[in-house]
């Protein structure tokens, strides 16, 4: 059985699926409310993944032999010093927990915010990261990182860190503050003009969500991986033009307006990263393109709006 912390969050649930479909059972926690949308073959708990006797307390209701740590606290930095205290609490009482229940791997995600300042593209993972990180949330995953490593040098268990970068789709955000992909195809579903300003040429490395659990579930299957750690993403650039051309055939009347170019004072090059390792170890190759990503989405975010259930 394989333990997702965040197992019924966006990410989660996708990673949820994909390792049930792999024929793999699952535990899956949330701390925020009580356990709802467990999808059949699952179990789930309500954790709060700072609490180290409750986590640990699961070993003894499930055989419990691999761990996929999703689950953080909101790096926000309105208290840093706390959120940094309990992120670093849930990632210490998941290797304690896989310690002593003989877990034979650990993957922990981390974010492509951990590239910050490297300069050349696409990001490899053994590209030396520069000193110095701009936000909370990329400066916790190094220290996970970090950690991950000294920790399972003196373990009998494996640790993978998983660099995954800009993920969309069901159950994700309606607009992020780092993409204009998701807040594209939902203000086309809605009818309504996106709310902010969208440039054609601007693009991203973005990998729909039910690819990324995939992804993150053949690397916690895998029999052998030669790392420990592991860009997931697509690979390539998706940009807002192509993104456009997509809602156009799933949404064929939805008011689309890009403004023409890049947005001014943003990079060069749009930023993706190296996936040479994760399709070596894994054979993981994203199952959809973007049409099929676009119209799987507005056909999930239409459902949800009819009162359909929820995949």
């Amino acid at each position: 059985m394989i333990l997702v912390t965040g197992g019924l969050g966006f990410i989660g649930s996708h990673v949820a699926r994909a390792l049930l479909d792999l024929g793999e059972s699952c535990l899956l926690t949330r701390h925020s409310a009580a356990p709802r949308d467990v999808p059949a073959g699952a179990a789930a708990e309500r954790l709060d993944m700072t609490d180290r006797d409750a986590f640990l307390a699961l070993g003894d209701r499930y055989a419990v032999t691999g761990i996929v740590h999703l689950a953080s606290t909101p790096l926000r930095g309105t208290d840093v010093v706390a959120e940094m205290r309990a992120n670093t609490a849930g990632l210490l009482n998941a290797f304690e927990a896989a310690r002593a229940w003989g877990v034979r791997r650990v993957c922990v995600a981390s974010t492509i915010g951990v590239y910050a300042g490297v300069r050349d593209s696409p990001f490899r993972e053994d590209a030396p990261l520069p000193p110095g990180v701009p936000h909370p949330t990329p400066a916790f995953k190094r220290s996970a990182e970090a950690l991950a490593s000294a920790i399972a040098g003196h373990a009998e268990f494996e640790a993978v860190c998983l660099r995954i970068g800009a993920v969309w789709g069901p159950r994700g955000r309606a607009e992020s503050p780092f993409f204009a992909l998701p807040g594209l195809v939902n203000a086309a579903v809605r009818g309504e003009p996106y709310p902010g300003k969208a440039y054609a040429g601007d693009g991203i490395d973005a990998l729909y969500a039910p690819d990324c659990g995939r992804a993150i579930a053949l690397l916690q299957t895998a029999g052998t991986l030669r790392h420990a750690i592991y860009n997931v993403g697509s690979g390539g650039v998706t940009t807002n033009a192509e993104v456009a051309a997509a809602i156009a055939k799933a949404v064929p009347d939805a008011p689309i307006e890009l403004a023409e170019g890049r947005s001014p004072g943003g990079p060069d090059e749009d930023y993706r990263l190296d996936v040479t390792r994760l399709r070596a170890d894994t054979g993981f190759a994203p199952a959809h393109d973007l049409d099929g990503a676009v119209a799987d989405y507005v056909a999930w975010l239409r459902g949800r709006a009819e009162g359909s259930p929820r995949r």
